[in-house]
């Protein structure tokens, strides 16, 4: 079920996204998209758009959504 979710997301939006943790859980998964932009309302726009593509399915209920940007200072 999570495979062509996170195939989806890479064509559909272009970031990198993978399943990244809670392997050991029944029927959870840990899904991380990651992307690189120049600037910060680009990247919050396309992840916005990755969060609620992955809201709207209905076989999926999303639990929660942790968002961290590394800037240059990082």
């Amino acid at each position: 079920m999570i495979r062509p979710i996170l195939a989806e997301l890479q064509k559909r939006f272009a970031v990198n996204a993978a399943e990244a943790g809670d392997h050991d859980l029944h029927r959870r998964a840990l899904l991380g998209v990651a992307m690189v932009s120049a600037e910060t309302a680009h990247l919050n726009e396309v992840l916005d758009k990755c969060e609620r593509h992955v809201a709207a399915r209905p076989e999926i209920e999303l639990l929660a959504v942790r968002r961290r940007i590394f800037g240059p200072e990082d």
